[in-house]
């Protein structure tokens, strides 16, 4: 397992892109330099997908001596926002990663103009005047090819009027498009004379109100790589097709860099949804509580579910990068924050849902300081207090009056151990008017403290707390958000919300340490699962998410 400062990509030669890098080093291609860019658009916060091209993008520079640019595609203002800028970096930051420049696409927007003004002159784009729906209609199908505009052969003089009729604001958003010149029968549907500027008359957060155009993504996305000298272009294989286009708009722009496009296969991740529009869904909605919401895949809400930098980067590393999609089991997910939560996180013992037990042979006001390790493996991890008092509090579920078959926990005249404690016996149950059981009275054997009682076997072993210094806790359990392993299925992909993806134990009583624990501190609280200290606790208040459960409770 990694550790939080190693954030180096993996460089197993099943990488392919790697393997392509590694060649044009040697090869002296681009003059031997590596530099890569992670382009994110603004209108949303990153999730595991993203995290996965994060490794990729920042992990190859690195390894071969380049660069990373983070570049914001801030071409659409409508969906943009500086709040989600501010998630984005801080969330890279987290990972592990710097960038060379911070770099924007509104940065080239004079430079992007400029050259749609060049490809007007030299016939290479033209204004249409053609609705939304009749572009969609002269397109053509994947089986039909398109038609040409009745504008397309408008001259150059009339075009670079339109131009700058739109550019000034002359027109309404809708009335005309600026398309490239290309090949109306391609096979290609992406090189169908597709748009490269729209009218948007949006207040831009960085340009203000200088624009009354804005250019569409594949037009800036490949002039921008080459204006800031990109050499490997990685994007995920739903831009294979858009290669082509990428290349043709080098090819008549003929800007000084030439980055190279190569596609990889997307993430896809079982029990969740990795489609920026429907986590926008779940989040308006108020399915969530917002973009951290720990149930959510977006890297913030599984940094606040408990999941570490190096744990987010093993898994991208397990997953490999390939030629095709693969949807990914979400053990795999799980299982890399498990594994290395199972050997870093210290013991604690917490009851979710208390039953109180009362010692009757222990004297009322006796308290007995057991030394109790905080790690099992891990000596030098030292030794905390716990205290052996009167009156305890287990788990709820660990005592069942009418017990079934092979229960190993505590009955009526039954005995288990308490972890690190005594051997105690059910002696008495204790009811209110209405039958609820509110306390066992149990005695304890003074000769099993550390050791096994004479004469007989105890199978059970559970754990507790002190009635008298234990705190109490806020404890939410959050489990997968969606029942379905592919919620995309569905007609409707929230008919697959899981209803109970969060249970939350609002009285639940915790060790005292627990109380001073910092946000984003991790235990193993014992026989429950990994828990991690969340952003709203407080030494007045504790508040703990569940990372993980102890082991896979969704093997098949």
């Amino acid at each position: 397992m990694k550790t939080d400062t190693d954030n180096s990509a993996d460089s197993d030669s099943s990488n392919f892109i790697h393997n392509m890098i590694a060649e044009d080093v040697a090869n002296g291609k681009h003059q031997g330099l590596v530099a890569t860019r992670f382009p994110p658009e603004p209108n949303g916060y990153l999730h595991i997908g993203h995290a996965k091209s994060i490794c990729l993008n920042f992990g190859m520079a690195k390894e071969f001596g380049g660069w990373t640019n983070l570049r914001f595609d801030d071409t659409n203002p409508d969906k943009e926002s500086e709040e989600y800028m501010s998630a984005i970096k801080r969330d890279v930051e987290w990972l592990g990663f710097s960038w060379k420049s911070l770099c924007y696409a509104s940065d080239y927007f004079d430079q992007l103009y400029d050259f749609a003004v060049a490809l007007v002159k030299k016939g290479a784009a033209y204004v249409d005047s053609l609705s939304a729906d009749e572009i969609r209609e002269y397109r053509g199908t994947l089986k039909a090819p398109g038609k040409d505009s009745p504008y397309r052969n408008r001259t150059v003089d009339e075009n670079l009027n339109l131009l700058e009729g739109m550019k000034n604001g002359d027109f309404d958003e809708g009335e005309h498009v600026l398309r490239l010149k290309i090949d109306m029968a391609s096979s290609n549907i992406n090189l169908r004379d597709p748009a490269i500027y729209r009218i948007k008359k949006t207040h831009h957060y960085r340009t203000g109100d200088k624009w009354n155009i804005y250019p569409l993504y594949d037009y800036t996305h490949c002039l921008s790589d080459a204006i800031e000298g990109i050499t490997h272009s990685l994007c995920t294989l739903e831009f294979e097709d858009h290669r082509p286009l990428y290349n043709w708009v080098l090819e008549q722009t003929q800007p000084a860099g030439r980055p190279e496009q190569t596609e990889f296969g997307p993430l896809n991740l079982e029990y969740t949804v990795l489609s920026k529009r429907r986590l926008i869904q779940l989040v308006q909605s108020g399915v969530v509580d917002g973009w951290d919401d720990p149930r959510l895949p977006t890297i913030s809400g599984l940094r606040r579910r408990g999941f570490t930098p190096a744990s987010l980067i093993e898994f991208c590393k397990r997953i490999g990068v390939t030629k095709s999609a693969a949807v990914i089991e979400m053990q795999v997910l799980e299982n890399t924050i498990r594994e290395e939560l199972n050997e870093s996180a210290p013991r604690r013992m917490a009851v979710l849902d208390p039953l109180k037990v009362v010692i009757t042979d222990w004297p009322t006001d006796h308290v007995q300081a057991l030394e109790v390790a905080n790690h099992p493996n891990q000596p030098e991890a030292g030794n905390r207090t716990i205290n052996f008092t009167r009156e305890l509090y287990i788990e709820r579920s660990d005592f069942e009056e009418v017990p079934p078959p092979k229960f190993k926990r505590l009955v009526p005249d039954g005995e288990v151990r308490l972890r690190s404690g005594y051997v105690i016996k059910c002696d008495e149950i204790i009811k209110d008017a209405d039958g609820n059981i509110v306390e066992l009275h149990c005695s304890h054997d003074a000769d099993t403290l550390g050791k096994k009682p004479e004469g007989r076997k105890v199978k059970g072993v559970v754990h507790w707390v002190s009635a008298s210094d234990s705190v109490q806790a806020s404890v939410r359990i959050y489990d997968r958000l969606f029942n379905r392993e592919n919620p995309m299925a569905e007609e409707d992909f929230m008919d697959a919300l899981n209803p109970d993806s969060l249970s939350i134990f609002e009285h639940a009583q915790v060790e005292p340490n627990l109380a001073s624990a910092s946000p984003e501190t991790r235990f193993q609280f014992e026989r429950q699962g990994y828990f991690v200290a969340d952003l709203d606790t407080s030494e007045a208040h504790p508040v703990f998410n569940r990372v993980v459960a102890l082991r896979d409770t969704w093997a098949k």
